[in-house]
């Protein structure tokens, strides 16, 4: 079974003979932009939390629907179309501003506590420690390489890497003492 649609059912009313219009009704932009400012303005508001932000977002994309009349008064909804430009642009902007903000925390000077006293004592006995001494101190009790692994490195005995340990501990207690004699007296 077909069944067929009466035009005149439903649809609108005929015109009256001799005045029918040919053309569809153009759109006016400034009726457009009166008719749907409004409502956008509170969309983006609840979205940007910023009813100024929300205005300058909703403004700029009339200013884009504006430049492009002639073509979004032929679409088919063309409100759809400047809600989209203008939900996009608070979303670029929010992006910007979260972007510039994880710049500035990045930018931030950062405060470290300085050296403890014990630490400027240890650096100051160890400056004072012959070179190869220092070097043999550091490397086993900072870096935790064993004697082989020091004398390897070093390329030398590793009776040698033993007496430098033991010289350079030994002078190490001496300095240390001596400074905290010094701390004493303070």
């Amino acid at each position: 079974m077909v069944v067929t649609r009466d035009e005149g059912v439903g649809g609108r009313p005929p015109d009256p003979a001799g005045t029918a219009v040919l053309q569809p009704t153009k759109l006016v932009f400034d009726d457009f932009y009166h008719a749907h400012f409004r409502g956008l303005v509170v969309q983006l508001t609840a979205y940007t939390g910023d009813r100024g932000q929300a205005q300058d977002l909703v403004q700029e994309a009339f200013c884009r629907a504006y430049a492009r009349w002639d073509r979004l008064a032929g679409y088919e909804d063309p409100l759809a179309w400047v809600r989209r430009v203008a939900w996009n642009l608070g979303h670029n902007r929010w992006r910007r501003l979260r972007t510039a903000q994880a710049w500035l925390l990045r930018q931030r000077e950062t405060h470290v506590a300085g050296p403890s006293p014990d630490r400027v004592a240890v650096d100051a006995a160890l400056a004072k420690l012959p070179p190869k001494q220092r070097r043999a101190v550091v490397l086993h009790y900072l870096a935790d390489l064993t004697v082989a692994e020091i004398a390897d490195q070093e390329r030398v005995a590793e009776g040698t890497v033993k007496s430098w340990l033991h010289r350079g501990r030994a002078a190490l207690a001496t300095y240390l003492r001596d400074t905290n004699e010094e701390v004493r007296d303070v």
